[in-house]
């Protein structure tokens, strides 16, 4: 299932890039350009950090859920604004399987 989402939301997003920005929010997203996507990124990561303090304290995750939908989200229009997709993270996530933590983050401090 969770696949099938991101792959429509894949097509959803490719078609989207050249629709009107009048008529799509996600058109309009990549009118103003990436640093603007980049802006909406660092916000809804902001907001998932503090929904998710609000949640231990308060023991209730659903204001944690939305702002991590809409972090995924505006991270998948990040891609789609470089030319990747869901696609691309999930065969890096798939890359990794297998591979201790520890051992690849090691790999990348020395490169």
């Amino acid at each position: 299932m969770s696949d099938s989402i991101l792959e429509a939301l894949d097509k959803i997003l490719d078609a989207r890039k050249n629709a009107s920005s009048d008529d799509s929010y996600v058109a309009n997203l990549h009118d103003q350009g990436l640093n603007k996507i980049l802006e909406k990124v660092g916000e809804e990561s902001i907001e998932t950090l503090l929904a998710a303090k609000d949640a231990q304290h308060s023991g209730d995750n659903t204001n944690l859920i939305y702002e991590t939908a809409d972090l995924w989200f505006h991270s998948l229009v990040m891609l789609s604004h470089l030319g990747e997709n869901a696609n691309s993270v999930l065969n890096e996530l798939e890359r990794r399987f297998n591979l201790s933590g520890l051992k690849e983050k090691a790999s990348r401090q020395r490169n």
